[in-house]
């Protein structure tokens, strides 16, 4: 496993934050670059199910700055590969503090597949172009939750009405694509997920070893 080596800055991290401490993560590290991790989500939703967190600690991506972007997408587009490779084409999420568990800014990169979702429904707040119109929304209005597919990006106003919607959404589709009876809860996913982890770990190997 490409595990890296990094030093954390007591300045800009917090000592109380799971994401800040290193030690906890090892476990679930594929890489580290200058200021990012992907790592496994220790409770997947399903196999290959990463996370692209930042070194240090912002609260959300509204709060990184835009000097991190260019390495953030290249990040973005290595998972993008690697899912697309060995599982299902990527959907991009992020709670924006919104419902939240951990606070520190954490991308979940889901390989569901092609989830649609239709403009028409209204549930919107913004299209998403670049990562600047995130760090305005955060700026100007606060919390939010983004949703990215192959097509679009979205972000969503933090009400409850709108977030259900999504996820009642998303839920169909995986359980009905994975075979499941039923959405597990976290503490399933986590007793769960060891062999799930191994997997994406092992596809991890290769993936980096073909190169790709």
């Amino acid at each position: 496993m490409q595990k890296g080596s990094f030093t954390l800055d007591s300045e800009v991290n917090d000592t109380n934050c799971t994401f800040c401490q290193h030690s906890s993560l090892n476990r679930y590290l594929l890489k580290a670059t200058p200021t990012f991790l992907v790592i496994t989500d220790h409770a997947p939703l399903v196999e290959g199910h990463l996370l692209i967190i930042p070194k240090y600690h912002y609260a959300c991506y509204g709060d990184v700055p835009a000097e991190l972007d260019a390495e953030l997408f290249a990040l973005k587009r290595e998972v993008q590969q690697f899912l697309a490779y060995y599982y299902a084409p990527v959907i991009f999420w992020e709670h924006g503090i919104f419902r939240q568990t951990v606070f520190h800014a954490h991308l979940h990169c889901f390989p569901f597949g092609p989830i649609e979702y239709d403009l028409s429904q209204g549930l919107h707040a913004a299209v998403v172009h670049s990562q600047e119109d995130i760090r305005a929304w955060y700026s100007k209005r606060g919390h939010y939750f983004y949703m990215e597919n192959a097509q679009q990006a979205f972000l969503f106003a933090p009400e409850m009405e709108r977030y259900l919607p999504i996820i009642q959404g998303i839920t169909h589709a995986v359980i009905a694509r994975s075979g499941q009876r039923s959405w597990r809860s976290s503490q399933q996913r986590q007793e769960m997920g060891a062999p799930l982890i191994e997997a994406t770990v092992a596809r991890w190997r290769l993936f980096q070893q073909q190169g790709a």
